[in-house]
């Protein structure tokens, strides 16, 4: 079992500090309270939500669901169990270890026969049959009905996998269940990797070669200035960090398992990345590309386009490669993309979410989503307009440039998920006051309720005060 250095200072003293009177007992009781409700009432099989009304009647994730959903889409099920596996890994209770292995287990029960996760897991047996879960006895009477799309979109599919991976490591790798489903999802991903070695947003199986020919970006000679509403699921998708979360995880799964094939999986993805950046006049990259590395639509307010947006993520992506390989390839094509990213900011130093292909003017969208170059009638949904970070990702790349081998190998050891040191953590009064806080917080049940809204169920719901999964987890690492 890999050894987690983790001394938590605040564990370990049993005086007051920062004028506190908080004891290691009192820290302790709440949490082991705290993780006790959320196991026994919050709960649907090992399997967590997004925020629930204080009384748990009401429940959602993103969208509305009830008592016999998990949610896997994070802040859900692997979040929650990420904070048990913490509290584990910094105090050796075995109870939290426990906490988590059932929720590895509710992870594995809402596994599809792709090999990844949907973003809501179904435990009502009447449901159950409407999906494709790998545990479950497939039914001939809907086999071609039962929904087996997995996601990448919003770090669902794998959180799922990096969970599991480490609840895996943490059990030493004796837990047959819990290992073979890291596995199968693993290798179903390398499965659903195309030749170019990108990832599409959601899966099913694995793509045909013959139709996704390795080619570099270009610009299509024209594309639809209306909505086409075709199906983007298989597109090369950048779009909500679906490949930087799947590079991420494989160098995670290289670490934890030992085994090359995962390494050059993210390799082969770093190199999809270069192919992807558009050539000149707008050496950036697109949310996602369609077999021809066109640059193509998604949903009805996301065109085909360069992105201001996603091109900042791919640049911190670039980065993290050259991080962990060492290899000068991915940071050549940081500079022009810098450069042309300056050009393109806004007055306001601000960059567009979207820049027209070739034009380079920024485009927007209406309340009644018509494209537009005017940004005075936006949705307020989406982030037409997101902020400038590529100061910070320059220096981060000059400082980069100029590092040594040893510099390279402390950042790797740094990007490494499994490597989960808590060393440096001291006792102040801002993180005493914090723990205060989460303490006094407490409810008579363990809860911790506050003020709050369920959105998805409408204006008419009553819920004035949630219990927040993002609450749970902030409060239990404290």
């Amino acid at each position: 079992m890999k050894t987690f250095s983790a001394v938590l200072v605040l564990l370990a003293v049993g005086g007051s500090a920062g004028g506190s009177d908080l004891s290691r007992e009192d820290a302790a009781a709440a949490l082991r309270k705290a993780a006790g409700f959320f196991r026994t009432q919050v709960s649907a099989e090992g399997g967590y939500l997004w925020r629930y009304s204080s009384d748990l009647a009401r429940r959602e994730g993103e969208g509305r669901a009830t008592a016999t959903m998990a949610w896997v889409q994070p802040p859900g099920t692997p979040t929650v169990g990420g904070a048990f596996l913490t509290a584990w890994e910094l105090t050796g209770d075995e109870f939290y270890l426990d906490a988590a292995r059932e929720t590895a287990m509710a992870l594995v029960r809402g596994q599809l026969r792709s090999g990844g996760w949907d973003y809501r897991i179904e435990f009502d047996p009447r449901e159950r049959p409407a999906w494709a879960y790998r545990v479950d006895e497939p039914r001939e009477d809907r086999r071609d009905r039962q929904r087996n799309i997995a996601t990448l979109d919003d770090d669902t599919t794998q959180a799922a996998v990096r969970f599991l991976m480490r609840v895996d490591q943490a059990l030493e790798f004796r837990d047959e269940t819990i290992h073979e489903s890291a596995r199968y999802a693993l290798r179903s991903l390398l499965k659903v990797q195309y030749p170019n070695g990108a990832w599409p947003q959601r899966f099913s199986e694995p793509p045909d070669p013959g139709k996704h020919p390795v080619l570099k970006a270009s610009y299509p000679d024209s594309w639809p200035r209306t909505w086409p509403d075709e199906n983007y699921r298989d597109y090369y998708t950048f779009n909500d960090n679906a490949i930087a979360d799947t590079i991420d995880l494989m160098f995670e799964a290289a670490e934890i398992y030992g085994r090359d094939e995962y390494r050059t999986a993210a390799g082969k993805a770093g190199d999809f990345i270069l192919l992807a950046q558009m050539p000149e006049p707008q050496p950036a990259w697109a949310q996602q590309y369609d077999a021809e590395m066109h640059p193509t639509w998604a949903r009805r307010f996301e065109p085909a386009a360069v992105t201001g947006g996603e091109s900042q993520g791919v640049l911190r992506t670039l980065l993290g490669l050259y991080r962990r390989t060492g290899q000068q390839k991915y940071l050549a094509p940081i500079p022009a993309a810098l450069d042309y990213l300056k050009r393109s900011r806004r007055a306001d130093g601000r960059l567009a979410r979207f820049y027209e292909l070739q034009t380079n003017r920024p485009l927007y969208f209406t309340r009644a989503y018509e494209l537009t170059y005017d940004d005075g009638d936006l949705p307020t949904h989406y982030a037409f307009v997101v902020d400038s970070r590529l100061d910070s990702i320059e220096k981060e790349y000059e400082r980069l440039k100029a590092a040594g081998p040893q510099t390279l190998a402390r950042d790797a050891a740094r990007e490494t998920a499994g490597n989960r040191q808590a060393d440096g953590v001291r006792l102040t009064s801002s993180l005493t006051a914090a723990a205060r806080q989460a303490v006094d917080g407490l409810d008579e049940r363990g809860a911790w309720v506050e003020p709050g809204r369920l959105r998805s169920h409408g204006d008419d719901d009553s819920t004035r005060e949630i219990i927040d999964t993002r609450t749970f987890v902030k409060h239990v690492e404290t």
